[in-house]
């Protein structure tokens, strides 16, 4: 039908343009063309129209396929910022279950209520929501880092004792709540549990209760690798207090327990200012001074001053005049 159409628009537009005398001269080149067997102008024509109906087509077709594209373009984008509305919402409802939780429980027991409720009045956006967002940014793309490490290093604790690879380490977190500290195992197994005078545990270079695999993680701060699954699961972020024992929150003393009312770190202020090299106490203050001056500019100074604390390995271990006037008492436990 669409050739037949083309055809005589075409014959119609020929014999209009060329007139009468020119059309029969083109009639009797096509009479003749037909007696000896070529194609006539009336064929010719039609072969043309038949290019021009397929060229047709593959244009609609071409048309058509430029709609689909744009259609599931557009469904793309449309789901992406259906993915972006659940993570809000997700990061909105932790939120809220945070200061639910914060209402229930009340100021802490050792933090002045007037402290405690200025912070929670004076969180900004980034202490709301960019931290989070953070923390889950940094630890998705350490997990290559994590799987190495745990790999390489489990296979070392395995061949040197046999024992377990991890130490699920019980820690208090954010208003004072108990949750296991993934670490590998850096001690051998049923070791006791030393505490210094102030109430802190013992980490000093001569330890005897450390591997040699162990001894290798600490200086290089391989063990505490694993808590990026924490900071995964929202038990820890990226930057905070490091987390304690809950017999060594009970020891707190003045404002030390604001370090409660955020997320213990996978590092932190005082973990590279001073490390175990300073008394317990002190670096208390210096978890207090980051709960109160916590910013995102404050972060990532901290964040990359772990990699040169770690570099250098700096603070490692409690200095060796305090290891040795310590009085230490033992207590069953592994770490």
């Amino acid at each position: 039908m669409i050739n037949a159409i083309v055809e005589k628009q075409l014959m119609s537009w020929l014999q209009t343009t060329v007139g009468p005398q020119a059309w029969r001269v083109l009639e009797a080149v096509d009479a003749l063309a037909s007696r000896q067997g070529g194609a006539t102008v009336a064929e010719n024509y039609q072969l043309l129209g038949k290019r021009a109906a397929a060229v047709g087509g593959a244009a609609l077709a071409v048309a058509q396929a430029g709609v689909i594209v744009g259609s599931l373009v557009f469904s793309r984008r449309r789901q992406n910022k259906r993915i972006q509305k659940a993570v809000k919402k997700a990061l909105e409802d932790e939120r809220r279950a945070q200061d639910a939780a914060v209402a229930a429980e009340g100021a802490l027991a050792d933090a002045p209520a007037s402290d405690v409720a200025a912070r929670e009045k004076s969180k900004g956006l980034y202490q709301r929501f960019g931290k989070r967002v953070c923390d889950i940014a940094v630890s998705v793309a350490a997990l290559p880092v994590v799987g190495i490490a745990v790999g390489a290093c489990g296979v070392a604790i395995k061949r040197e004792d046999g024992g377990p690879v991890f130490y699920n380490a019980p820690r208090v977190g954010k208003d004072g709540r108990e949750f296991t500290m993934y670490k590998l195992r850096s001690m051998h197994m049923n070791a006791p549990d030393l505490v210094m005078e102030d109430g802190s545990t013992y980490n000093g270079a001569d330890d005897p209760r450390m591997t040699k695999t162990g001894a290798f993680m600490r200086k290089t701060s391989l063990d505490e690798i694993p808590q990026f699954l924490n900071v995964l699961k929202g038990d820890m972020s990226v930057v905070g207090p490091r987390p304690d024992l809950k017999r060594e929150t009970e020891l707190y003393q003045g404002d030390e327990s604001l370090k409660l009312t955020v997320k213990p770190g996978v590092t932190g202020y005082a973990a590279v200012y001073g490390r175990n090299s300073l008394p317990w106490h002190d670096r208390l203050a210096l978890d207090v001074y980051y709960v109160r001056n916590m910013s995102f500019l404050l972060d990532v100074k901290v964040f990359f001053r772990t990699f040169l604390a770690v570099f250098k390995q700096e603070g490692i271990y409690v200095k060796d005049a305090e290891s040795g006037s310590a009085e230490r008492s033992l207590q069953t436990g592994t770490a």
